[in-house]
Protein backbone atom coordinates (compact mmCIF):
# COMPACT_ATOMS: atom_id res chain seq x y z
CA UNK A 1 0.00 0.00 0.00
CA UNK A 2 1.13 3.52 -0.54
CA UNK A 3 2.03 4.75 2.88
CA UNK A 4 2.33 8.39 4.15
CA UNK A 5 4.29 6.98 6.83
CA UNK A 6 4.98 4.02 8.69
CA UNK A 7 2.42 3.06 11.21
CA UNK A 8 1.98 -0.50 13.39
CA UNK A 9 -0.60 -1.94 12.89
CA UNK A 10 -2.41 -1.34 15.63
CA UNK A 11 -2.09 1.99 15.78
CA UNK A 12 -4.82 3.54 13.92
CA UNK A 13 -7.32 1.50 16.13
CA UNK A 14 -5.80 1.83 19.47
CA UNK A 15 -6.76 6.03 19.22
CA UNK A 16 -10.84 4.75 18.97
CA UNK A 17 -10.42 3.35 22.86
CA UNK A 18 -13.32 1.23 21.90
CA UNK A 19 -14.24 -2.11 23.40
CA UNK A 20 -15.69 -5.17 20.87
CA UNK A 21 -19.11 -4.74 21.91
CA UNK A 22 -19.18 -0.94 22.05
CA UNK A 23 -17.78 -0.99 18.54
CA UNK A 24 -20.72 -3.04 17.17
CA UNK A 25 -23.55 -1.09 18.96
CA UNK A 26 -21.85 1.66 17.75
CA UNK A 27 -21.50 0.49 13.92
CA UNK A 28 -25.06 -1.02 14.49
CA UNK A 29 -26.50 2.46 15.73
CA UNK A 30 -24.99 4.70 12.45
CA UNK A 31 -26.78 1.82 10.65
CA UNK A 32 -30.21 2.52 11.66
CA UNK A 33 -29.28 6.32 11.21
CA UNK A 34 -29.62 4.88 7.77
CA UNK A 35 -32.41 2.94 8.41
CA UNK A 36 -34.14 5.79 9.88
CA UNK A 37 -33.33 7.81 6.95
CA UNK A 38 -34.71 5.23 4.18
CA UNK A 39 -37.82 5.32 6.46
CA UNK A 40 -38.71 8.95 5.53
CA UNK A 41 -37.64 8.37 1.84
CA UNK A 42 -40.04 5.41 1.26
CA UNK A 43 -43.12 6.50 2.85
CA UNK A 44 -42.93 9.73 0.92
CA UNK A 45 -42.65 7.93 -2.27
CA UNK A 46 -45.96 5.92 -1.53
CA UNK A 47 -47.47 8.66 -0.19
CA UNK A 48 -46.44 11.13 -3.27
CA UNK A 49 -48.76 10.32 -5.65
CA UNK A 50 -51.87 10.79 -2.97
CA UNK A 51 -51.03 13.87 -1.81
CA UNK A 52 -50.79 15.16 -5.50
CA UNK A 53 -54.53 14.42 -5.78
CA UNK A 54 -55.08 15.57 -1.88
CA UNK A 55 -53.42 19.15 -2.24
CA UNK A 56 -53.01 19.45 -5.95
CA UNK A 57 -49.29 19.39 -6.62
CA UNK A 58 -47.69 19.15 -10.25
CA UNK A 59 -45.35 16.19 -10.77
CA UNK A 60 -42.67 19.04 -10.92
CA UNK A 61 -43.97 20.49 -7.62
CA UNK A 62 -43.84 16.63 -6.12
CA UNK A 63 -40.46 16.64 -7.99
CA UNK A 64 -39.77 19.55 -5.91
CA UNK A 65 -40.42 18.34 -2.59
CA UNK A 66 -38.34 14.76 -3.29
CA UNK A 67 -35.82 17.41 -4.37
CA UNK A 68 -35.76 18.96 -0.61
CA UNK A 69 -35.37 15.49 0.49
CA UNK A 70 -31.39 15.96 -0.80
CA UNK A 71 -30.15 19.48 -1.28
CA UNK A 72 -30.94 20.43 2.82
CA UNK A 73 -29.05 17.24 4.07
CA UNK A 74 -26.01 18.76 1.85
CA UNK A 75 -26.09 21.78 3.87
CA UNK A 76 -26.57 20.13 6.77
CA UNK A 77 -23.50 17.59 6.78
CA UNK A 78 -21.00 20.40 4.85
CA UNK A 79 -21.93 22.68 8.30
CA UNK A 80 -21.12 20.46 11.00
CA UNK A 81 -18.23 18.87 9.19
CA UNK A 82 -16.62 22.08 9.05
CA UNK A 83 -17.10 21.94 13.24
CA UNK A 84 -17.91 18.59 14.07
CA UNK A 85 -14.04 17.86 15.09
CA UNK A 86 -14.47 20.86 17.78
CA UNK A 87 -18.44 20.05 18.75
CA UNK A 88 -17.98 16.52 18.58
CA UNK A 89 -19.82 13.94 17.70
CA UNK A 90 -22.66 13.99 19.87
CA UNK A 91 -23.53 17.01 19.48
CA UNK A 92 -24.34 16.56 15.75
CA UNK A 93 -26.46 13.12 16.49
CA UNK A 94 -28.37 15.31 19.30
CA UNK A 95 -29.58 17.89 16.54
CA UNK A 96 -30.18 14.88 13.81
CA UNK A 97 -32.71 13.44 16.61
CA UNK A 98 -34.32 16.99 16.95
CA UNK A 99 -35.15 17.40 13.01
CA UNK A 100 -36.43 13.87 12.19
CA UNK A 101 -39.06 14.21 15.49
CA UNK A 102 -39.91 17.51 14.30
CA UNK A 103 -39.84 16.64 10.59
CA UNK A 104 -42.67 13.75 11.69
CA UNK A 105 -44.70 16.47 13.97
CA UNK A 106 -44.80 18.51 10.95
CA UNK A 107 -45.67 16.98 8.31
CA UNK A 108 -48.40 15.17 10.24
CA UNK A 109 -49.94 18.60 10.48
CA UNK A 110 -49.49 19.47 6.71
CA UNK A 111 -51.80 21.47 5.00
CA UNK A 112 -50.42 21.37 1.57
CA UNK A 113 -47.43 22.09 -0.61
CA UNK A 114 -45.27 24.53 1.82
CA UNK A 115 -46.03 22.38 5.16
CA UNK A 116 -45.03 19.22 3.62
CA UNK A 117 -42.27 20.78 1.56
CA UNK A 118 -40.51 22.10 4.99
CA UNK A 119 -41.52 18.86 7.16
CA UNK A 120 -39.26 17.31 4.35
CA UNK A 121 -36.47 19.60 4.66
CA UNK A 122 -36.36 19.30 8.15
CA UNK A 123 -36.09 15.85 7.93
CA UNK A 124 -33.69 16.26 4.97
CA UNK A 125 -31.11 18.33 8.43
CA UNK A 126 -31.06 15.46 10.01
CA UNK A 127 -30.01 12.99 7.67
CA UNK A 128 -27.16 15.34 7.10
CA UNK A 129 -25.88 15.80 10.60
CA UNK A 130 -26.41 12.21 11.08
CA UNK A 131 -24.22 11.50 8.12
CA UNK A 132 -21.25 13.80 9.08
CA UNK A 133 -20.93 11.45 11.79
CA UNK A 134 -21.56 7.83 10.66
CA UNK A 135 -19.13 7.76 7.71
CA UNK A 136 -16.54 9.10 9.39
CA UNK A 137 -16.47 7.30 12.72
CA UNK A 138 -17.21 3.99 10.76
CA UNK A 139 -13.98 4.40 7.87
CA UNK A 140 -11.93 5.78 11.38
CA UNK A 141 -13.24 2.47 13.24
CA UNK A 142 -12.04 0.47 10.20
CA UNK A 143 -9.51 2.18 8.42
CA UNK A 144 -7.89 -1.21 6.41
CA UNK A 145 -10.80 -1.98 5.21
CA UNK A 146 -12.80 1.27 4.59
CA UNK A 147 -14.66 -0.15 1.44
CA UNK A 148 -15.77 -2.53 2.82
CA UNK A 149 -17.66 -1.68 5.95
CA UNK A 150 -18.62 1.42 4.24
CA UNK A 151 -21.07 -0.54 1.74
CA UNK A 152 -21.69 -2.83 4.63
CA UNK A 153 -22.70 0.57 6.70
CA UNK A 154 -24.94 1.62 3.84
CA UNK A 155 -26.59 -2.01 3.74
CA UNK A 156 -28.69 0.47 6.36
CA UNK A 157 -30.31 2.12 3.60
CA UNK A 158 -31.59 -0.82 1.57
CA UNK A 159 -32.68 -2.84 4.44
CA UNK A 160 -34.56 0.16 5.56
CA UNK A 161 -36.78 0.27 2.14
CA UNK A 162 -37.20 -3.20 2.11
CA UNK A 163 -38.38 -2.41 5.92
CA UNK A 164 -40.52 0.43 5.47
CA UNK A 165 -41.86 -0.95 2.00
CA UNK A 166 -43.05 -3.91 3.97
CA UNK A 167 -44.87 -2.13 6.39
CA UNK A 168 -45.64 0.74 3.88
CA UNK A 169 -47.71 -1.90 1.48
CA UNK A 170 -49.72 -3.24 4.86
CA UNK A 171 -50.46 0.07 5.96
CA UNK A 172 -52.25 1.15 2.56
CA UNK A 173 -53.83 -2.53 2.20
CA UNK A 174 -55.41 -1.65 5.80
CA UNK A 175 -56.54 1.87 4.53
CA UNK A 176 -54.53 3.19 7.27
CA UNK A 177 -54.27 6.87 7.39
CA UNK A 178 -51.34 8.44 6.43
CA UNK A 179 -50.66 10.65 8.59
CA UNK A 180 -50.15 7.24 10.77
CA UNK A 181 -47.60 5.84 8.25
CA UNK A 182 -45.53 8.90 8.34
CA UNK A 183 -45.27 8.64 12.97
CA UNK A 184 -43.75 5.23 12.04
CA UNK A 185 -40.45 6.76 10.66
CA UNK A 186 -40.72 7.64 14.80
CA UNK A 187 -39.55 3.79 15.45
CA UNK A 188 -35.90 3.34 13.68
CA UNK A 189 -35.55 6.78 15.13
CA UNK A 190 -36.20 5.93 18.72
CA UNK A 191 -33.90 3.02 17.90
CA UNK A 192 -30.37 5.23 17.20
CA UNK A 193 -31.28 7.41 19.61
CA UNK A 194 -31.15 4.52 22.17
CA UNK A 195 -28.01 2.67 20.50
CA UNK A 196 -25.63 5.56 20.14
CA UNK A 197 -26.54 8.78 22.22
CA UNK A 198 -24.46 6.90 25.09
CA UNK A 199 -21.58 5.45 23.75
CA UNK A 200 -17.93 7.11 23.14
CA UNK A 201 -16.92 8.07 19.77
CA UNK A 202 -13.48 7.29 18.29
CA UNK A 203 -11.00 10.13 17.37
CA UNK A 204 -10.88 10.79 13.91
CA UNK A 205 -8.52 9.39 11.52
CA UNK A 206 -7.38 13.04 10.56
CA UNK A 207 -6.94 13.96 14.03
CA UNK A 208 -5.21 10.64 15.28
CA UNK A 209 -2.56 11.68 12.70
CA UNK A 210 -1.99 14.92 13.65
CA UNK A 211 -3.34 16.64 10.02
CA UNK A 212 -4.31 19.96 10.73
CA UNK A 213 -7.19 21.65 10.33
CA UNK A 214 -6.02 23.76 7.09
CA UNK A 215 -4.54 21.04 5.55
CA UNK A 216 -8.03 18.91 5.47
CA UNK A 217 -9.50 21.76 3.75
CA UNK A 218 -6.46 21.77 1.01
CA UNK A 219 -7.38 18.55 0.37
CA UNK A 220 -10.98 19.96 -0.73
CA UNK A 221 -9.80 22.54 -2.45
CA UNK A 222 -11.50 25.91 -4.05
CA UNK A 223 -12.97 23.86 -6.67
CA UNK A 224 -14.49 21.64 -4.21
CA UNK A 225 -16.07 24.43 -2.11
CA UNK A 226 -17.28 26.17 -5.62
CA UNK A 227 -19.45 23.20 -6.53
CA UNK A 228 -20.77 22.59 -2.71
CA UNK A 229 -21.37 26.11 -2.38
CA UNK A 230 -22.43 26.45 -5.57
CA UNK A 231 -25.22 23.81 -5.81
CA UNK A 232 -26.62 24.96 -2.09
CA UNK A 233 -26.69 28.71 -3.01
CA UNK A 234 -28.52 28.15 -6.36
CA UNK A 235 -31.22 25.59 -4.67
CA UNK A 236 -31.34 27.74 -1.49
CA UNK A 237 -32.16 30.84 -3.65
CA UNK A 238 -34.89 29.38 -5.58
CA UNK A 239 -36.46 28.96 -2.36
CA UNK A 240 -36.25 32.33 -1.29
CA UNK A 241 -36.82 33.71 -4.95
CA UNK A 242 -33.32 35.64 -5.75
CA UNK A 243 -32.45 36.42 -9.25
CA UNK A 244 -29.60 34.48 -10.97
CA UNK A 245 -27.32 37.58 -10.37
CA UNK A 246 -27.72 36.90 -6.81
CA UNK A 247 -27.08 33.62 -6.67
CA UNK A 248 -24.04 33.62 -8.68
CA UNK A 249 -22.52 36.70 -6.27
CA UNK A 250 -23.41 34.56 -3.01
CA UNK A 251 -21.86 31.54 -4.62
CA UNK A 252 -18.49 33.66 -5.62
CA UNK A 253 -18.20 35.67 -2.37
CA UNK A 254 -18.41 32.44 -0.29
CA UNK A 255 -15.73 30.62 -2.78
CA UNK A 256 -13.60 33.71 -2.87
CA UNK A 257 -13.69 34.31 0.99
CA UNK A 258 -12.80 30.14 1.26
CA UNK A 259 -10.15 30.70 -1.26
CA UNK A 260 -8.03 33.43 0.76
CA UNK A 261 -7.53 31.38 3.26
CA UNK A 262 -7.30 27.80 1.95
CA UNK A 263 -5.15 28.20 -1.24
CA UNK A 264 -5.48 25.74 -2.71
CA UNK A 265 -7.43 24.24 -5.88
CA UNK A 266 -7.94 20.63 -4.25
CA UNK A 267 -7.42 17.85 -5.43
CA UNK A 268 -7.79 17.11 -9.30
CA UNK A 269 -9.04 13.77 -8.70
CA UNK A 270 -11.58 14.34 -5.81
CA UNK A 271 -12.96 17.19 -7.39
CA UNK A 272 -13.43 14.92 -10.37
CA UNK A 273 -14.74 12.23 -7.97
CA UNK A 274 -17.34 15.27 -6.90
CA UNK A 275 -18.74 15.80 -10.49
CA UNK A 276 -18.85 12.15 -10.79
CA UNK A 277 -21.09 11.78 -7.27
CA UNK A 278 -23.74 13.75 -9.29
CA UNK A 279 -24.38 11.53 -11.89
CA UNK A 280 -24.11 8.81 -9.65
CA UNK A 281 -26.86 9.90 -6.85
CA UNK A 282 -29.02 10.96 -9.65
CA UNK A 283 -28.42 6.70 -11.10
CA UNK A 284 -29.20 5.72 -7.52
CA UNK A 285 -31.44 8.31 -5.49
CA UNK A 286 -33.20 10.26 -8.18
CA UNK A 287 -34.83 7.27 -9.83
CA UNK A 288 -35.14 5.37 -6.45
CA UNK A 289 -37.40 8.88 -5.80
CA UNK A 290 -39.49 8.35 -8.89
CA UNK A 291 -39.64 4.32 -8.96
CA UNK A 292 -42.60 4.07 -7.38
CA UNK A 293 -44.41 6.38 -9.11
CA UNK A 294 -43.01 5.11 -12.82
CA UNK A 295 -43.93 1.28 -12.07
CA UNK A 296 -47.19 1.40 -10.74
CA UNK A 297 -49.17 1.03 -14.14
CA UNK A 298 -47.05 -1.86 -15.39
CA UNK A 299 -47.38 -3.30 -11.86
CA UNK A 300 -51.14 -2.57 -11.54
CA UNK A 301 -51.91 -4.47 -14.68
CA UNK A 302 -50.03 -7.98 -12.15
CA UNK A 303 -52.11 -6.72 -9.65
CA UNK A 304 -49.27 -5.73 -7.48
CA UNK A 305 -48.37 -2.37 -5.87
CA UNK A 306 -45.62 -0.22 -7.54
CA UNK A 307 -43.68 -0.09 -4.58
CA UNK A 308 -42.86 -3.86 -4.88
CA UNK A 309 -40.05 -2.92 -7.45
CA UNK A 310 -38.58 -0.36 -5.01
CA UNK A 311 -38.44 -3.11 -2.05
CA UNK A 312 -37.52 -6.13 -4.41
CA UNK A 313 -34.62 -4.00 -5.83
CA UNK A 314 -33.80 -2.96 -2.20
CA UNK A 315 -33.93 -6.66 -1.17
CA UNK A 316 -30.92 -7.36 -3.43
CA UNK A 317 -29.00 -4.58 -2.45
CA UNK A 318 -28.97 -5.04 0.99
CA UNK A 319 -27.76 -8.25 0.84
CA UNK A 320 -25.08 -7.70 -1.30
CA UNK A 321 -24.00 -5.48 0.20
CA UNK A 322 -23.75 -7.02 3.61
CA UNK A 323 -21.08 -9.56 1.54
CA UNK A 324 -19.10 -6.23 -0.03
CA UNK A 325 -15.66 -7.48 1.27
CA UNK A 326 -15.08 -10.61 -1.28
CA UNK A 327 -16.59 -8.94 -4.32
CA UNK A 328 -14.29 -5.26 -3.54
CA UNK A 329 -11.75 -7.74 -3.49
CA UNK A 330 -12.02 -9.48 -6.43
CA UNK A 331 -12.77 -6.12 -9.01
CA UNK A 332 -10.78 -3.67 -7.17
CA UNK A 333 -12.97 -0.32 -6.01
CA UNK A 334 -13.11 1.27 -9.15
CA UNK A 335 -12.98 -1.89 -11.10
CA UNK A 336 -16.65 -2.46 -8.99
CA UNK A 337 -17.38 1.07 -9.81
CA UNK A 338 -17.04 0.48 -13.64
CA UNK A 339 -18.96 -3.05 -14.01
CA UNK A 340 -21.88 -1.23 -11.59
CA UNK A 341 -22.24 1.63 -13.78
CA UNK A 342 -22.48 -0.23 -17.12
CA UNK A 343 -25.25 -2.47 -15.40
CA UNK A 344 -26.81 0.40 -14.45
CA UNK A 345 -27.35 1.74 -17.65
CA UNK A 346 -28.72 -1.48 -18.69
CA UNK A 347 -31.08 -1.93 -16.16
CA UNK A 348 -32.62 1.82 -16.38
CA UNK A 349 -32.88 1.41 -20.37
CA UNK A 350 -34.78 -2.54 -19.93
CA UNK A 351 -37.03 -0.92 -17.38
CA UNK A 352 -37.90 1.80 -19.82
CA UNK A 353 -39.45 -0.57 -21.91
CA UNK A 354 -40.49 -3.64 -20.01
CA UNK A 355 -44.04 -5.37 -19.48
CA UNK A 356 -45.43 -7.38 -17.13
CA UNK A 357 -43.23 -10.26 -15.80
CA UNK A 358 -40.14 -8.70 -17.60
CA UNK A 359 -40.33 -6.10 -15.11
CA UNK A 360 -39.18 -7.78 -12.25
CA UNK A 361 -36.12 -9.19 -14.12
CA UNK A 362 -35.38 -5.64 -15.56
CA UNK A 363 -35.52 -4.51 -11.95
CA UNK A 364 -33.17 -7.22 -11.29
CA UNK A 365 -30.37 -6.22 -13.47
CA UNK A 366 -31.14 -2.33 -12.26
CA UNK A 367 -30.35 -3.39 -8.46
CA UNK A 368 -27.81 -5.39 -9.73
CA UNK A 369 -26.43 -2.21 -10.71
CA UNK A 370 -26.75 0.79 -8.12
CA UNK A 371 -25.88 -1.59 -5.62
CA UNK A 372 -22.07 -0.86 -4.91
CA UNK A 373 -22.21 2.77 -6.44
CA UNK A 374 -22.43 4.56 -3.30
CA UNK A 375 -21.00 2.65 -0.86
CA UNK A 376 -18.07 2.37 -2.90
CA UNK A 377 -17.26 5.75 -3.79
CA UNK A 378 -17.59 6.67 -0.72
CA UNK A 379 -14.58 3.97 0.21
CA UNK A 380 -12.31 5.53 -2.69
CA UNK A 381 -13.02 8.79 -1.06
CA UNK A 382 -11.58 7.60 2.18
CA UNK A 383 -9.09 5.63 0.99
CA UNK A 384 -7.32 7.91 -1.36
CA UNK A 385 -7.78 11.44 0.64
CA UNK A 386 -7.55 10.40 4.11
CA UNK A 387 -5.89 13.90 4.93
CA UNK A 388 -9.43 15.15 3.89
CA UNK A 389 -10.40 13.99 7.22
CA UNK A 390 -14.66 14.12 7.56
CA UNK A 391 -14.17 17.17 5.34
CA UNK A 392 -13.27 15.22 2.36
CA UNK A 393 -15.33 11.64 2.51
CA UNK A 394 -18.71 13.96 3.78
CA UNK A 395 -18.54 16.27 1.04
CA UNK A 396 -18.37 13.47 -1.63
CA UNK A 397 -21.87 12.51 0.02
CA UNK A 398 -23.00 15.86 0.10
CA UNK A 399 -22.90 16.63 -3.33
CA UNK A 400 -24.18 13.80 -3.96
CA UNK A 401 -27.24 14.31 -2.27
CA UNK A 402 -27.75 18.04 -2.81
CA UNK A 403 -26.52 17.19 -6.91
CA UNK A 404 -29.79 14.75 -7.23
CA UNK A 405 -31.86 17.23 -5.15
CA UNK A 406 -31.45 20.50 -6.99
CA UNK A 407 -30.79 18.44 -10.29
CA UNK A 408 -31.67 14.65 -10.43
CA UNK A 409 -35.31 14.38 -8.97
CA UNK A 410 -36.64 17.69 -10.26
CA UNK A 411 -35.21 16.58 -13.85
CA UNK A 412 -36.55 13.46 -14.12
CA UNK A 413 -39.91 15.16 -12.59
CA UNK A 414 -39.51 17.87 -15.36
CA UNK A 415 -38.85 15.18 -18.31
CA UNK A 416 -42.26 13.48 -17.75
CA UNK A 417 -43.89 16.82 -17.08
CA UNK A 418 -42.32 17.34 -20.59
CA UNK A 419 -42.84 14.67 -22.18
CA UNK A 420 -46.71 14.64 -21.26
CA UNK A 421 -46.91 17.87 -23.22
CA UNK A 422 -45.16 16.67 -26.65
CA UNK A 423 -46.60 13.01 -26.39
CA UNK A 424 -50.29 15.06 -25.67
CA UNK A 425 -49.86 17.31 -29.24
CA UNK A 426 -48.43 14.84 -30.99
CA UNK A 427 -51.75 12.63 -30.51
CA UNK A 428 -54.30 15.34 -30.69
CA UNK A 429 -52.31 15.55 -34.16
CA UNK A 430 -52.64 12.42 -35.13
CA UNK A 431 -55.88 12.11 -34.02
CA UNK A 432 -58.03 15.39 -34.75
CA UNK A 433 -58.59 16.15 -31.13
CA UNK A 434 -58.01 18.81 -28.92
CA UNK A 435 -56.97 16.94 -25.42
CA UNK A 436 -54.05 19.68 -25.07
CA UNK A 437 -55.84 22.47 -25.22
CA UNK A 438 -58.41 20.93 -23.06
CA UNK A 439 -56.82 19.14 -19.81
CA UNK A 440 -53.61 20.55 -20.78
CA UNK A 441 -53.43 24.07 -19.17
CA UNK A 442 -51.69 25.44 -16.11
CA UNK A 443 -48.49 26.95 -16.77
CA UNK A 444 -45.42 26.01 -14.52
CA UNK A 445 -42.06 27.20 -13.85
CA UNK A 446 -39.06 25.45 -12.65
CA UNK A 447 -35.44 25.45 -12.56
CA UNK A 448 -34.99 23.64 -15.94
CA UNK A 449 -37.86 26.12 -17.82
CA UNK A 450 -40.96 26.37 -18.42
CA UNK A 451 -43.53 23.38 -18.76
CA UNK A 452 -47.34 22.89 -18.75
CA UNK A 453 -49.21 20.54 -16.16
CA UNK A 454 -52.74 19.24 -16.24
CA UNK A 455 -55.73 20.86 -14.91
CA UNK A 456 -56.88 18.05 -12.12
CA UNK A 457 -60.40 19.78 -11.53
CA UNK A 458 -60.89 19.37 -15.52
CA UNK A 459 -59.38 16.01 -15.82
CA UNK A 460 -61.89 14.51 -12.97
CA UNK A 461 -64.81 15.53 -15.58
CA UNK A 462 -63.42 14.28 -18.90
CA UNK A 463 -65.11 11.57 -20.27
CA UNK A 464 -64.16 8.01 -19.63
CA UNK A 465 -61.97 8.01 -23.09
CA UNK A 466 -60.07 11.16 -22.54
CA UNK A 467 -58.88 9.84 -19.12
CA UNK A 468 -58.13 6.66 -20.43
CA UNK A 469 -56.00 8.12 -23.39
CA UNK A 470 -54.53 11.00 -21.35
CA UNK A 471 -53.57 7.58 -18.53
CA UNK A 472 -51.47 5.90 -21.43
CA UNK A 473 -49.65 9.48 -22.74
CA UNK A 474 -48.69 9.72 -19.31
CA UNK A 475 -47.07 6.32 -18.71
CA UNK A 476 -45.12 6.61 -21.96
CA UNK A 477 -43.80 10.18 -20.32
CA UNK A 478 -42.79 8.06 -17.38
CA UNK A 479 -40.54 5.65 -19.31
CA UNK A 480 -39.17 8.21 -21.22
CA UNK A 481 -38.19 9.80 -17.95
CA UNK A 482 -35.89 6.26 -17.17
CA UNK A 483 -34.41 6.45 -20.79
CA UNK A 484 -33.30 9.82 -20.09
CA UNK A 485 -31.36 9.20 -16.86
CA UNK A 486 -30.02 6.35 -18.37
CA UNK A 487 -27.42 8.51 -20.00
CA UNK A 488 -25.93 9.35 -16.45
CA UNK A 489 -24.21 5.82 -16.16
CA UNK A 490 -22.97 5.93 -19.82
CA UNK A 491 -20.58 8.90 -18.40
CA UNK A 492 -19.69 7.75 -14.99
CA UNK A 493 -18.55 4.20 -16.37
CA UNK A 494 -16.49 6.52 -19.10
CA UNK A 495 -14.37 8.11 -15.96
CA UNK A 496 -13.98 5.18 -14.34
CA UNK A 497 -12.18 3.45 -17.18
CA UNK A 498 -10.52 6.67 -17.52
CA UNK A 499 -9.37 6.37 -13.35
CA UNK A 500 -8.32 2.89 -14.32
CA UNK A 501 -6.11 3.18 -16.83
CA UNK A 502 -4.51 5.68 -14.96
CA UNK A 503 -3.83 4.21 -11.89
CA UNK A 504 -2.32 1.06 -14.19
CA UNK A 505 -0.45 3.28 -15.37
CA UNK A 506 1.23 3.96 -11.90
CA UNK A 507 1.19 1.01 -10.63
CA UNK A 508 -2.66 0.33 -9.91
CA UNK A 509 -4.83 1.69 -6.83
CA UNK A 510 -4.10 1.51 -3.88
CA UNK A 511 -5.17 2.86 -0.39
CA UNK A 512 -3.48 5.37 1.39
CA UNK A 513 -2.84 4.57 5.01
CA UNK A 514 -1.99 8.00 7.53
CA UNK A 515 -0.04 6.82 11.04
CA UNK A 516 -0.88 8.23 14.01
CA UNK A 517 1.04 11.01 15.28
CA UNK A 518 0.01 9.99 18.69
CA UNK A 519 -2.56 7.91 20.39
CA UNK A 520 -5.88 10.37 21.45
CA UNK A 521 -8.59 9.22 23.49
CA UNK A 522 -11.74 8.49 22.69
CA UNK A 523 -14.65 11.75 21.98
CA UNK A 524 -17.24 11.43 24.61
CA UNK A 525 -18.97 14.95 23.88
Amino acid sequence: MDMITTAPPHAAMAAADLGGRDRRLLFWGCFTVLVASAFGFVFRSFLMDGWGMQFGLSKTQQGEIFGVSFWPFGISIVLFSLVIDKVGYKSAMIFAFACHCASVLLTVMATGYWMLYFGTLLFALGNGAAEAVVNPVVATMYPREKTKWLNILHAGWPAGMVLAGLLGIALIHFQVRWEIMIGCILLPVIAYGWMIMGKKFPVSERVQAGVSYLDMVREVGILGILLIVSLCVFQAGSLLNWSLAGKIAVTLGITAAAGLVVKSWGRPMFILLLLVMVLLATTELGTDSWITDLMTPEMAKMGLQGGWVLIYTSLIMAVLRFYAGPIVHRFSPLGLLAVSAAVAFAGLNFLSWSTGAMILVAATVYALGKTFLWGTMLGVVAERFPRGGVLALNFTGAVGQVGVGVIGAVILGFVQDKQLDKNLVRYDAENQTALHATYLTQERKSLFGEYRVLDNARLETAPVAAKETIRDVREGAKKDALRTVSIFPVIMLLCYLGLIFWFSRRGGYKPVLLAPAESHPSSNN
